[in-house]
C-alpha cells in the first residue's frame, strides 16, 4: 500500500512548536525528543491513516511517549492526510471545538 501523503495545517505547526518550547524549557533536548516524537507517529499515520474516527470526519493517534493526541482527516481520493492539530490531553476540548469552527 502506497504511503498517504501528509499535510501539516498552519495551527498544527504551531501547536507543535509550543509544545517543543514548553518540553525545553522544562529539559534541554526533551523539545526535541517531543519532535522526534512526533515524526515518527506522522509515519505511523502515513502507512495506516485509519484510525477511529472520535467526532466528525476527525480521527485522533495518541502519541506513545507524551500526553498529545494528533488530530488529522483523511482524503482517500487524493491519497492524503491532513493534520489538523497536536494537542495536548490535558487542554479543554472546548477549546480544540473553537478552532474547528
Amino acid at each position: 500500500m502506497k504511503p498517504y501523503k501528509l499535510v501539516i495545517k498552519p495551527e498544527a505547526f504551531v501547536d507543535i512548536q509550543e509544545g517543543i518550547s514548553w518540553y525545553d524549557s522544562r529539559q534541554e533536548g526533551l523539545g526535541t525528543r517531543f519532535l522526534e516524537s512526533i515524526e515518527q507517529e506522522c509515519k505511523t499515520i502515513s502507512l495506516n491513516p485509519h484510525f477511529q474516527i472520535r467526532y466528525d470526519e476527525v480521527r485522533c493517534l495518541p502519541m506513545k511517549a507524551f500526553p498529545y493526541m494528533i488530530h488529522f482527516i483523511i482524503d482517500d481520493d487524493l491519497c492524503q492526510v491532513v493534520i489538523l492539530g497536536v494537542i495536548n490531553t490535558s487542554k479543554n476540548p472546548v477549546n480544540w471545538k473553537k478552532r474547528r469552527k
